[in-house]
């Protein structure tokens, strides 16, 4: 075989050969598989990176229940002074309003 028919039956294969073939060297349909299942894998990060049960609303609830334990402690700490307050007030009217034997306190 000479070369110029060599040359003529690499032209004729190549020129037989589909786009993916020739670049990937994939049969269409394995090229077609293979960009189905890329833009699946894209699809699927995105989702996982953007979704509604994505990492970035992980970083956000983690965020807000810090926000809320630091709000309950405040309150607690709220709570605690009222109730010392509240529990000052009961004990001056108990001591400045004596009731005996269910008298009334305006008698």
């Amino acid at each position: 075989m000479s070369p110029e028919e060599h040359e003529q039956i690499l032209y004729n294969e190549q020129h037989y050969q589909s786009f993916s073939e020739r670049r990937f060297g994939l049969s269409t349909s394995k090229f077609l598989i293979a960009c189905v299942f890329v833009l699946a894998l894209f699809f699927y990060l995105g989702v996982l990176i953007f979704g509604n049960n994505s990492l970035s609303v992980l970083f956000q609830l983690e965020e807000y229940q810090s926000y809320l334990a630091d709000d309950i402690e405040s309150l607690k700490t709220q709570n605690a002074a009222l109730q010392k307050q509240y529990f000052e007030l009961k004990e001056l009217d108990a001591d400045t309003l004596p009731i005996k034997n269910g008298a009334k306190p305006n008698e």
